[in-house]
């Protein structure tokens, strides 16, 4: 079983892709982390997001880069939003996660282009939004609780920007397949979010055995 759970930044879609994976005994892949370890190369190699040469050369990071708990920072999401939007690196990193999704037994797969790209085949397709005030508010409760301090405006400033960047890019953009389950979680907390999520899914697969 394949499922696909796309959504922009902060929207929760990484927690509710890991408790996806754990609650079926799925292996689970961020694959925004894929694209995080491509800008944080791209800077590594003194090249320019903006490029798409340099972006795709930096395309060909190290694995083990993929451990660096840097990658979960903000400036790390907004130079993976800056190469995500070159088809070159789109297309470097397809098969890659294609792989990850057809391997025996499925997958979990978050994203922004899951549904539509990557695995349009998926047997459960989700789209995890909320509000940009209270994604910006987890974000900000998520840095400060790592002892980073930001301003919550400047936060939500820069989840404005990575959102016109993922929805407007030519290539595989932001947005919900014809078929996903569309979950608002903004007035939900982690569990609640979670409960709604799994019901769906529950749901749909019972009617789609």
């Amino acid at each position: 079983m394949i499922i696909a759970v796309d959504g922009p930044t902060a929207s929760g879609k990484g927690t509710i892709a890991k408790q996806l994976a754990a609650h079926f005994g799925l292996p689970c892949l961020d694959t925004g982390l894929l694209y995080r370890a491509v800008g944080w190369q791209v800077s590594a190699n003194d090249g320019d997001h903006d490029s798409e040469a340099d972006a795709v050369a930096a395309c060909a990071f190290p694995d083990e880069l993929l451990e660096n708990p840097e990658l979960r920072s903000e400036e790390a999401g907004g130079r993976a939003s800056r190469v995500s939007v070159h088809p070159g690196v789109r297309k470097a990193l397809f098969e890659r996660q294609r792989a990850f999704a057809e391997q025996p037994g499925g997958a979990v797969l978050d994203g922004r282009d899951i549904g539509t790209v990557i695995a349009p085949d998926a047997d459960v397709k989700l789209f995890i939004t909320a509000s940009v005030q209270e994604r910006a508010r987890r974000r900000w409760l998520e840095m400060t609780g790592r002892e980073i301090e930001i301003p919550l405006a400047e936060i939500e400033k820069d989840i404005v920007a990575r959102d016109a960047r993922d929805i407007n890019r030519k290539d595989a953009p932001l947005k919900a397949a014809p078929d996903a389950m569309v979950i608002d979680t903004t007035a939900f907390d982690k569990d609640q979010a979670f409960e709604a999520v799994l019901e769906a899914v529950r749901d749909h697969l019972a009617q789609n055995p």
